[in-house]
């Protein structure tokens, strides 16, 4: 097992034999980390993760908030449901929408 390198995520204590996992496979992750909560697993191995970020309103110097959807690879050695949590990693891309990996989840 490989060390990600992002700190707060614990290693998943199951093995897979997933390429595109972070732990067990050949994909490295780069770039930004970011949290959100899975609202989709409909599609296998993907998963539909939703974030909410506060945009600052120049004109009326006040925040809104706002949503943002990110598609994201889910390796097999991490037990994910809907409702969770998540960290997730970038990645290079894996698909046309893909470019992230879950990385493990948060809180846990």
């Amino acid at each position: 097992m490989r060390n990600v390198g992002i700190q707060g995520v614990k290693a998943p204590t199951k093995t897979c034999d997933d390429v595109n996992c972070p732990w067990h496979g050949t994909i490295s992750v780069r770039g930004r980390v970011l949290q959100g909560k899975a609202v989709s697993l409909k599609a296998k191995g993907l998963a539909v993760i939703e974030r909410e970020y506060f945009q600052y309103v120049r004109k009326y110097n006040r925040y809104e908030k706002r949503r943002s959807r990110i598609h994201a690879h889910i390796p097999e050695c991490i037990p994910l449901k809907e409702g969770d949590d998540v960290v997730l990693a970038e990645c290079r891309p894996i698909s046309k929408t893909v470019s992230f990996i879950v990385v493990g989840r948060s809180g846990v």
